[in-house]
């Protein structure tokens, strides 16, 4: 399938707090975020390459150590095997694209 309507994909909590609506290809995941203010995603790490779009909201994220607030216009790049972490400061809607594929959020 070629387009999506965002309004049609149906929203799954990845973590408390944290509500994503997933569009999957051969090579990529793209998960449209919706954060609730005072939501922390804890730390991790993934094989995945990701990059964060700060589209609404204020985002606090701590990527390998290195705190920033991130705000909409930001792009955050996170190497594969990096450990990351984020709270939200306010409601967000973030836009996180992943490479490889998700299968565990395919799983979802």
């Amino acid at each position: 399938m070629f387009f999506h309507q965002h309004v049609d994909i149906p929203e799954k909590e990845i973590v408390p707090g944290f509500y994503a609506k997933f569009i999957h290809t051969d090579q990529m995941t793209l998960a449209l975020v919706r954060i609730e203010k005072g939501s922390r995603l804890p730390e991790h790490h993934h094989v995945h390459e990701q990059i964060t779009n700060i589209l609404e909201g204020e985002l606090e994220m701590n990527i390998n150590g290195e705190i920033k607030s991130c705000k909409p216009g930001t792009s955050v790049e996170i190497p594969s095997n990096t450990p990351h972490s984020a709270v939200a400061k306010t409601d967000c809607l973030v836009m996180d694209v992943f490479s490889p594929v998700r299968e565990d959020y395919k799983a979802l």
